[in-house]
């Protein structure tokens, strides 16, 4: 009995375990090393650009890391009338215009390889592999070319077919991962009860499959906010400009306002970060279950 209780003792003594607390959190010093440190690096230029857009150009200059003697909100107000008002409406149209777009075809191409078979499927599937190899400053002359044929130049098609193709293969891949885990037999289930092909790719595929859609948007949505090449080379107008480019028209030879500059930015990058903030759960969850079958 008194060794029975002296092995209790030894299992609920707290004492006992905090060598081995103490153990795991000196093996954890390196994980939280590199995490602190990968920290600082992401918001050292974030926490540089915020502080820096309620200055003027005199104090930004002046000593870049105090803070402002006076928040001038006045700078975001003045960057929206300048322009950004515009360019965010453009930038807005584009981006939603390409994730539904890239997303929607993105879904139908992963369910057309996942549950049909015909010729040419695995050729087919290796071109989408390809696909995503092609960098898009390799096809830049040939594709301005063909989009003057088009004659959709200076028009929102001309940024948002680009965007579909070149983030279609990378979308599909990921979609058609997660397709491959949706069991069968609830696909034969369905068609017993007289559903469609189309009925059971929108009432059972996109359902169970919603994260990984999601994964797509947000993936697709930060390509496109921040694409700069083709948003500078084939839209000219002023008024069609989205944000990326039209930040280029805040910058003056002579002078430059880098505090109304540096508003027009963060104004740019908030959405981006709001819509990652809002879908990070969803984008982990596609993420994981994208990766498990290739």
């Amino acid at each position: 009995m008194e060794t029975n209780k002296a092995i209790a003792q030894q299992e609920f003594n707290p004492v006992m375990k905090k060598p081995f607390r103490y153990k795991s959190a000196v093996q954890g010093i390196p994980l939280f090393s590199i995490l602190i440190f990968y920290f600082i690096v992401i918001a050292y230029p974030l926490f540089w650009m915020v502080i820096n857009s309620f200055k003027t150009t005199e104090e930004i200059f002046a000593n870049s890391w105090a803070l402002p003697q006076s928040w001038l909100v006045s700078n975001y107000a003045h960057a929206w009338e300048t322009g950004i008002s515009g360019y965010f409406l453009n930038s807005t149209i584009v981006t939603v215009s390409t994730c539904l777009l890239t997303v929607f075809l993105s879904a139908l191409g992963a369910y057309g390889l996942t549950r049909f078979e015909f010729k040419g499927k695995n050729t087919l599937l290796i071109i989408c592999m390809a696909g995503m190899m092609l960098s898009p400053q390799v096809s830049l002359v040939p594709l301005y070319k063909l989009i003057q044929a088009l004659g959709i130049h200076d028009t929102y098609l001309a940024l948002i077919l680009p965007y579909v193709a070149y983030r279609i293969p990378i979308t599909i891949l990921l979609i058609r991962a997660a397709f491959l885990d949706v069991p069968k037999e609830l696909e034969e289930s369905a068609f017993l009860d007289g559903c469609s092909t189309w009925t059971v790719f929108t009432k059972i595929f996109i359902p169970l499959n919603l994260p990984i859609l999601l994964t797509g948007v947000v993936l697709t949505a930060y390509f496109t906010w921040n694409e700069f090449m083709f948003a500078l080379i084939f839209v000219d107008s002023e008024a069609l400009k989205t944000i990326p480019a039209g930040l280029m028209q805040f910058r003056d030879a002579l002078q430059t306002n880098w505090g109304v500059l540096l508003a027009g930015l963060m104004i740019s990058a908030a959405p981006i970060i709001i819509l990652f903030l809002f879908m990070q759960k969803y984008f982990i969850r596609g993420l994981a279950s994208g990766s498990v079958k290739g």
